[in-house]
């Protein structure tokens, strides 16, 4: 137990570690962008004040939205979820996998669940001992069940998901824009230093270095960015594009998928105004999501699940019938 501890602490630790090498890349950036290319090598005055006024803009920016990734905590379920004493001693005294399960189905019979896993069983965690809400994953990392979990991110020692993935986004476009202006501005001086004598070979070192660093983390950036305005506009998640989520008719990648508008508003609001800063704005509460079936949207997974048991062990296929206002849905065993 101690050694599990220790192994933890120290996991802790070594978890800030890319954290600092971001955060001294950017503190030596700031140095040589605003003292050795503004300060020292520039000589006019309305391009320095220019240069000055533009990077400190998009710098506050960069830097709150990736403040906001690292500092908000991921969510987590709703107690609702979670076992109560009664069903969690019901669930360790029952031996038999049948038992179990019937003890699953009449707690996810009561909660907004429509996702399976892809054997047809409820999504239950073991670890954090709750039915898990759609979209909603184990962090081995974090060590928790957090809601519509999109992946642990180790520049940022934080796990991305429902809580701070509008923030995510912007720190990366905020990032991309911060080393587009640095590369755009330095690369005049870039070239001036490799055909002029400067007067500092200490700024010219800081000044040629820099638009090395800002294309390097350019091109990162460009392809990490893009693929997650890729993932906006289907409304999925890293986990999800790997794995697609299983509803009653069986695995649908696209089963979130809205359509670009309201997959966009999904993340980051209907409020135009607040889709630049850092600030919550995207539409839910994390643990339902409008799915694209309208039937699925309306109706739970586990309505009438007895019957579904019965008719799924008949003919191995996935039906669902109307009565009245609910849904019944069956799946297959």
């Amino acid at each position: 137990m101690a050694l599990s501890r220790g192994l933890r602490c120290c996991q802790r630790v070594f978890g800030w570690l890319p954290v600092l090498i971001i955060v001294l890349v950017v503190l030596w950036s700031y140095y040589a962008y605003v003292v050795e290319l503004c300060l020292v090598t520039l000589t006019n005055s309305v391009e320095k004040v220019a240069y000055l006024t533009v990077f400190h803009i998009i710098f506050v920016f960069f830097i709150w939205t990736y403040w906001m990734s690292i500092f908000t905590p991921p969510l987590q379920p709703d107690k609702k979820f979670h076992m109560s004493y009664a069903d969690k001693e019901r669930y360790e005294n029952e031996e038999r996998p049948e038992g179990q399960r019937q003890i699953l189905l009449e707690m996810a019979r009561k909660l907004p669940v429509c996702t399976r896993t892809g054997n047809g069983a409820i999504r239950f965690c073991d670890r954090c001992q709750l039915i898990k809400p759609d979209r909603c994953h184990h962090c081995s990392v974090c060590a928790v069940c957090v809601l519509k979990m999109d992946h642990h991110c180790p520049w940022v020692n934080n796990c991305i998901g429902f809580s701070n993935y509008k923030f995510f986004l912007l720190f990366l476009a905020y990032s991309l824009l911060y080393c587009t202006f640095i590369a755009t501005t330095v690369f005049k001086y870039f070239i001036k230093f490799w055909t002029v004598e400067p007067t500092s070979g200490h700024s010219r070192f800081h000044v040629l270095f820099l638009l090395f660093v800002a294309v390097m983390f350019w091109v990162s950036l460009l392809f990490l960015f893009g693929y997650h305005c890729w993932l906006v506009s289907q409304n999925r998640s890293t986990l999800e594009a790997f794995s697609a989520p299983v509803f009653s008719s069986g695995p649908d990648k696209n089963g979130f998928n809205l359509g670009l508008a309201r997959n966009f508003q999904q993340v980051f609001g209907e409020e135009k105004r607040l889709w630049l800063f850092p600030v919550k704005s995207s539409q839910g509460d994390g643990h339902s999501f409008p799915i694209r079936a309208q039937s699925e949207a309306r109706n739970p997974l586990l309505a009438n699940e007895e019957q579904w048991e019965e008719d799924g062990m008949e003919d191995g296929n996935q039906q669902n019938y109307q009565q009245g206002t609910s849904l019944s849905i069956e799946m297959e065993t």
